[in-house]
């Protein structure tokens, strides 16, 4: 497939409310054509430091988004809340309309907020084959860690699902911009929008950038799109052949 378009929604997530997010989510979704619909960070609570409260114990949220999947025909892909074999993850989920789903858990957890005092962190890097594209799951805070995601030739794309407040939207902005030049990649930042109910503010601020950094993405309506062209990519690797001159190094993942 020569080309990919991804959508996000910009969500005004409903705090711990998860009936009324995959409402809202549905809603949107009725009017939107895509290959891969994008939804935020902890897009069914919102981004909340009790998980006990909040996190999925039955796959409920994943059934729900292959649901989706299944009834709009496109790929569904954000994190949720999960507790499994009693610890908690942030975990991405990339769900195909077929039903098969991949998931990565958050490997970075932002302890600033807490969130590594009540979550584990996941053990994998994780990059899902779709539609003949090479695509790299991360969430919010994994942005700040080049190291984690560099680029060894093996993606294409890198997914960002995210609550970056407004007080730090300049590094958030910045960094999803160096990680697409760095890493000779489509990045694609997904973030919330609205106040949570820590009273902290999310203004829109969604972005994708091809690999030289431009951004190449549109807003309507709460709903922001980009398409990715692989003959563009290509053509600018093999013009600029800067990932061929990585170091070469090894994660030691514990």
């Amino acid at each position: 497939m020569n080309t990919l378009k991804i959508s996000g929604i910009n969500l005004d997530i409903s705090w711990k409310d998860k009936d009324a997010n995959y409402h809202t989510i549905q809603k949107a979704a009725q009017y939107i054509s895509t290959d891969i619909l994008l939804l935020p960070e902890m897009f069914a609570t919102g981004f909340y430091m009790k998980p006990n409260e909040i996190a999925d114990e039955n796959e409920e949220t994943l059934r729900w988004m292959k649901s989706l999947a299944h009834e709009r025909q496109t790929a569904v892909c954000g994190s949720v809340a999960v507790k499994e074999n009693d610890v908690f993850y942030n975990r991405m989920y990339f769900v195909e309309p077929n039903g098969t789903f991949y998931s990565y858990d958050k490997r970075h957890l932002f302890s600033y907020s807490g969130e590594d005092k009540t979550y584990t962190p996941g053990k994998e890097k994780v990059i899902v084959h779709y539609k003949g594209w090479r695509i790299l799951l991360q969430v919010c805070y994994d942005l700040r860690f080049p190291v984690f995601t560099r680029n060894n030739d093996n993606y294409d794309v890198i997914l960002y699902v995210a609550n970056w407040p407004k007080s730090r939207i300049d590094a958030w902005q910045t960094l999803l911009k160096a990680r697409a030049i760095e890493n000779q990649a489509y990045v694609f930042g997904l973030n919330r929008i609205g106040i949570d109910g820590n009273n902290l503010e999310y203004p829109e601020s969604s972005y994708c950038y091809f690999a030289d950094g431009t951004e190449v993405s549109t807003t309507s309506e709460n709903i922001i799109s980009a398409e990715f062209t692989r003959e563009k990519l290509e053509n600018f690797r093999e013009k600029f052949p800067f990932l061929s001159d990585r170091d070469h190094f090894s994660l030691n993942l514990i």
